[in-house]
């Protein structure tokens, strides 16, 4: 277990800091970064964004009164300085453990957690929100949304910030810049923010500029519009941080965001302007920790690893590849094969696999920020114009693209490949990280092919075949590793909608999608133990449903259960349960249990232990079937 420093250990709440000078705050930031490393590297977590916030945040707590003052921290997986801080030290080695504290924050968890957030961009609309609910309440009180440089590529940021500049509610907005989303930045922000960097002197230089204007001669109203326009001219000339002064918010920084004073000035400071400010703070991601400050993409979020040397601890045994890595090297075989082939990633080329088509073909990569709905649309101008795109998205994120798939992509029938990675349960970022509801808002719209491989295998040829296919079309497949199924050299043509029988029954059927098919197969073979003959189907297309197979199955097996690892409100089960009530008359319709995942938000937790409790392993469809048979067969027997 990691352990406390001295000064750390006498730490219960953000007030303790106004009792430690200068000196005490900087040892004290060193003491929490060594206590990250250590106990990161037990539990796994977002290592390197937290340790490149941790002055900042010991700053913010130093000046704020917080939970009076409220501060929302964008994204969240940079808040665990501020967990630690704000009393959650005993706990922090649960941290993204099951039943253990969240990665993000989390209002259940303290009062000093204000807003949830496991997505990018929200904090500034949020805190505005905030800001303007204290306003009407006459409250007093500061908002603070703390937001990285990557998340200003999303266009819920600009909203945020166009409003807050016409609103004027005092609001702090603190640009925690370290060049990096989780893979390098891209795009004309982040160009701009550099230059920014670049100019440490904007701050002086703005002043001695108002200085001038001021002393500029009054020439009477004749020419007043005159002067207006030679001191914005002047601005625009001399200034580089115009863009935030021009959105209404006074521009302070840049501020270095590891000095700790120098911080608790600029946020003094800020405190003291009205209306909106934002507050631009550099900082480091991975600060203090040679391996995260060489590799902070890889260090971005981690497993455990040895602290000492940044390698992450082997697992044991050999391991399968994972479904990225495979759709990652498939990707590059397709474009290899078709030149209309592109590839779209949001700030994700590592974590979707992309980065292989990105060192292959350059060209024909995009990566487009932290922009989901652009990725969309996007892809949709490139199809237009007869490309190949593939559009990879976390199932958690692609949410954020919705109407972009449903007005640009589907209703003008444009063939964009969306690769749905972490579909399903995803385990320690918890509840807003879960893929849970991808089947449910694509199976209802038109146009769209929903698919999801039992296996790597699989995966391949649904991809291949997609091409043929000529519509918009979703493949979604989980975290992790497959069954480790060999992948042939030359892929299968898959046609749209057809699923495939693997074993033969007449007592029950189990209907599995995805992931759950193998987990079917080992149930339905140790059932076999018990002369229980259950038939296991892949039906590997939510939409459009083998309705062959299906019918077959439910005119052959008094008992038929679906199996998917999505929201069972709206998803496979449903659209199976929907062509069973439209074909069949209610006589002919066997019992069916649907099986996936509940109405709920689920928390944190281990991957394979969530799926145990869930119901969706081995044991649990085992377990289901064993009663539902017994069942069964007391009706047969009355």
């Amino acid at each position: 277990m990691a352990e406390c420093g001295s000064l750390l250990s006498k730490i219960t709440c953000p007030q303790d800091l106004r009792n430690m000078d200068s000196a005490q705050l900087k040892h004290l930031a060193k003491e929490i970064r060594r206590y990250l490393i250590d106990s990161v590297s037990e539990t796994g977590g977002h290592l390197a964004p937290n340790l490149g916030v941790v002055e900042l945040t010991l700053a913010l707590h130093y000046v704020l009164d917080s939970p009076r003052d409220r501060i929302v921290w964008d994204v969240g997986h940079q808040s665990y300085t501020h967990k630690i801080i704000c009393g959650r030290l005993g706990d922090f080695c649960t941290l993204r453990q099951p039943g253990g504290i969240s990665g993000f924050p989390k209002m259940s968890e303290s009062p000093h957690d204000v807003f949830e957030t496991g997505h990018s961009s929200t904090s500034i609309a949020a805190a505005l929100g905030m800001a303007v609910a204290r306003d009407i309440r006459g409250e007093d009180g500061e908002v603070v949304a703390v937001i990285g440089d990557g998340s200003l590529t999303a266009g819920l940021a600009y909203e945020g910030l166009n409003n807050a500049g016409h609103l004027g509610s005092k609001l702090i907005v603190i640009l925690n810049d370290n060049s990096m989303s989780i893979s390098p930045n891209v795009g004309a922000m982040s160009g701009y923010l550099s230059r920014l960097r670049a100019d440490p002197t904007y701050n002086r230089l703005k002043e001695d500029v108002n200085n001038l204007i001021d002393r500029l001669p009054n020439l009477g109203k004749s020419v007043a519009g005159s002067v207006r326009r030679v001191k914005g001219s002047l601005k625009y000339l001399l200034l580089p941080g115009m863009i935030f002064e021009e959105l209404g918010f006074t521009y302070l920084g840049p501020v270095d965001g590891h000095d700790i004073s120098s911080t608790i000035d600029a946020l003094d400071r800020a405190r003291r302007v009205p209306g909106p400010v934002l507050l631009h703070a550099i900082t480091v991601k991975g600060k203090g920790y040679a391996p995260a400050e060489r590799r902070p993409d890889k260090f971005h979020g981690v497993g455990s690893f040895d602290p000492e040397t940044g390698d992450g601890k082997a697992s044991a045994g050999p391991k399968a590849p994972a479904y990225t890595d495979v759709f990652g090297q498939a990707l590059v075989d397709m474009a290899e094969r078709d030149e209309r082939v592109v590839a779209i990633t949001a700030a994700m080329p590592d974590g979707t696999g992309t980065d292989k088509m990105a060192q292959r073909f350059p060209k024909r990569f995009f990566d487009v920020g932290i922009a989901e709905q652009g990725a969309v649309t996007f892809a949709a101008g490139l199809a237009a114009r007869g490309m190949r795109p593939v559009v990879a998205i976390y199932s958690t994120f692609l949410q954020r693209g919705y109407d972009g798939i449903v007005h640009d992509v589907a209703n003008q029938e444009l063939p964009v490949l969306f690769a749905i990675d972490r579909a399903g349960i995803v385990g320690a970022d918890g509840d807003t990280h879960q893929g849970a509801f991808d089947i449910a808002y694509l199976r209802h719209v038109p146009n769209m092919i929903v698919a999801a491989p039992s296996d790597e295998a699989q995966l391949v040829d649904l991809m291949h075949s997609a091409l043929a296919w000529n519509l918009p079309v979703a493949i979604r497949y989980p975290r992790g590793s497959g069954p480790g199924v060999p992948i042939e050299e030359q892929p299968k043509h898959i046609p749209v909608g057809k699923g495939v029988l693997l074993r033969e029954g007449d007592h029950a059927a189990i209907l599995a999608l995805g992931h759950p098919v193998d987990a079917a197969l080992q149930a339905a073979a140790e059932l076999e133990k018990d002369d229980h003959r259950v038939a296991v189907a892949d039906a590997r297309f939510a939409k459009p449903l083998d309705e062959d197979l299906v019918l077959d199955l439910a005119k052959k097996v008094p008992l038929l259960v679906t199996l998917e690892e999505g929201s069972v409100q709206g998803g496979f089960g449903s659209g199976v349960l929907e062509l069973l009530h439209a074909r069949l008359s209610p006589e002919d319709i066997p019992e069916v249990s649907i099986v996936g995942l509940p109405d709920a938000f689920i928390p944190h937790g281990d991957q394979d232990a969530q799926r145990a409790e869930l119901g969706l392993d081995r044991a649990g469809i085992l377990r289901l079937l064993r009663g539902l048979l017994k069942e069964s067969s007391s009706y047969s027997a009355d």
